[in-house]
């Protein structure tokens, strides 16, 4: 964000001195107001679009970022259901185990 905050520095920088120099010019009251007015309506426009551009920006960034997490946490959730079977299958064949034992135990 210390661009961002740069770029609106030097843009409001930009109007202040373009302000002061039309301030300073010699023209009448009249002329000056308006070149003015335009300045700084001008200027608000850029602002506007440097503004829209970054929230399009972190948004995009954003939708990225969210769509990568999402597939990590998909793949997460596949390897512990993975896992989980693995675990369920090896507790499967001791309580076979556990069975033929007692089995065996009780046969005699």
């Amino acid at each position: 964000m210390s661009s961002n905050n740069t770029i609106i520095g030097l843009a409001t920088g930009a109007a202040l001195g373009a302000v002061t120099a039309l301030l300073f010019a010699p023209d009448s009251g009249k002329n000056t107001r308006k070149k003015i007015k335009v300045k700084v309506k001008d200027t608000k426009d850029d602002l506007t679009e440097r503004a829209s551009k970054i929230s399009d920006e972190i948004t995009s960034k954003f939708n990225s970022q969210k769509a990568e997490f999402s597939k990590e946490i998909d793949g997460l959730v596949n390897d512990m259901s993975l896992k989980a079977d693995d675990v369920i299958v090896t507790l499967e064949k001791k309580l076979e185990m556990l069975r033929k034992r007692n089995e065996k135990i009780n046969a005699n």
